[in-house]
C-alpha cells in the first residue's frame, strides 16, 4: 500500500501552499500528499510547473480530494449547473493530469456541504449522478484518472451513505474508472460492520481514507484497526491509503468539518507533525498485509 495523508489536517483555510506540504510529508515518511482540487484549473504554468517537480524531487505521490462547491453539483437538477460543473472538471482533469495526478476523490456525484434544509430527492439525485458519471468519467480515462465515490455519513449527504449503495452506485455507472471509496470515520458511524463494508466493496474499492471517529489521527481513538486490516487483506487491496484528520477548529476548515473544539489540545505545528509521523507508522503497521 501507499500511505498519504490529507494537506487540510495543518491548515484552518482551504487555500494553501502545496509544495510546502510535499517536503514536510516527504519527511515525515509518508508516500502520498492529497491536496484540495478546488484552486488546481486556475493555476499557471509556473504554479504546475513547481508542483510537479517539488513531488517529483521528493518522490511523493500526488492524490486529490474534492468537495463539490453547489455550482459543481454534476447531478444538479438545473441542467446549467450540470453543464457548468462538467466544464470545470473537464479543466481539472487537464491539470491534474499536468501535475501527474491520477486519482480524485469524494462527493463528486454531488456537492458539500449539503444544504439540506432545501430538501432532497434522494431517487432522482442519484439518477442525475449515475447519468452525470457515465459522461463525465470517459472524460477522466482520456488522462487516466480514477474517480472516487466517497461513501459519506448521514449528516453530509443522502445519495451514498453505505458501502452497499456504492457499490450498488458503482455497478450502475459501468465505468472502469469509477471506484468505491470508503472512510473509516463516515464507516463509524453508518455501518454495522466496518470489516464487512470494505468486503462488500472489494474489488471495487480504488481509495481508503482513514482516521479516528473523533476526527484525530490513527492510534488516537477507538477505531478498530486490526479488523480494518484483516479486511483489507481479505479483499487484496494493495492501492492508496490517505488518513484525513482534523484537528483544528476556527476559519473556513473548522466550519465547514464542523469543529467546535481544539481537538488539537493546542499543538504546535510541530507536535501536530509528530502525532502525523506517529499515525502513519501505526497505519502501516496495522493495515500493511504483505
Amino acid at each position: 500500500m501507499k500511505h498519504g495523508i490529507y494537506y487540510a489536517y495543518w491548515e484552518k483555510e482551504w487555500a494553501a501552499d502545496y509544495t510546502y506540504y510535499v517536503d514536510k510529508v516527504a519527511r515525515l515518511g509518508f508516500d502520498i500528499l492529497e491536496v484540495g482540487a478546488a484552486p488546481l484549473p486556475d493555476y499557471t504554468t509556473d504554479q504546475i510547473r513547481a508542483l510537479r517537480n517539488c513531488a517529483k524531487t521528493n518522490n511523493i505521490e500526488l492524490t486529490a480530494g474534492y468537495g463539490p462547491t453547489y455550482d459543481h453539483n454534476l447531478g444538479s437538477a438545473d441542467p446549467a449547473i450540470r453543464k457548468n460543473a462538467k466544464e470545470w472538471f473537464t479543466r481539472l482533469f487537464d491539470v491534474m493530469a499536468q501535475l501527474d495526478i491520477h486519482l480524485i476523490g469524494g462527493a463528486l456525484y454531488s456537492y458539500w456541504p449539503l444544504d439540506f434544509s432545501q430538501g432532497v430527492d434522494k431517487e432522482g439525485d442519484w439518477k442525475r449522478s449515475v447519468e452525470a458519471m457515465q459522461d463525465i468519467a470517459p472524460v477522466a480515462k482520456q488522462y487516466d484518472i480514477n474517480l472516487g465515490m466517497e461513501v459519506l455519513n448521514r449528516f453530509e449527504n443522502h445519495i451514498l451513505n453505505t458501502a452497499e449503495e456504492g457499490v450498488a452506485f458503482v455497478k450502475e455507472v459501468g465505468m472502469d474508472n469509477v471506484k468505491v471509496m470508503l472512510d473509516t470515520f463516515h464507516m463509524n458511524i453508518e455501518e454495522s460492520s466496518i470489516g464487512d463494508a470494505i468486503r462488500t466493496a472489494g474489488s471495487l474499492l480504488g481509495h481508503f481514507h482513514t482516521g479516528e471517529c473523533n476526527r484525530m489521527v490513527p492510534g488516537k481513538g477507538r477505531t478498530p484497526w486490526r479488523e480494518i486490516g484483516d479486511a483489507l487483506r481479505d479483499i487484496g487491496y494493495d492501492g492508496t491509503v490517505v488518513m484525513e484528520p482534523f484537528v483544528n477548529m476556527g476559519g473556513q476548515v473548522g466550519q465547514d468539518i464542523h469543529v467546535w473544539r481544539d481537538i488539537s489540545h493546542g499543538a504546535s505545528e510541530e507536535q501536530l507533525d509528530k502525532d502525523a509521523h506517529d499515525a502513519v507508522v501505526f497505519q502501516k503497521y496495522m493495515l500493511d498485509w504483505k
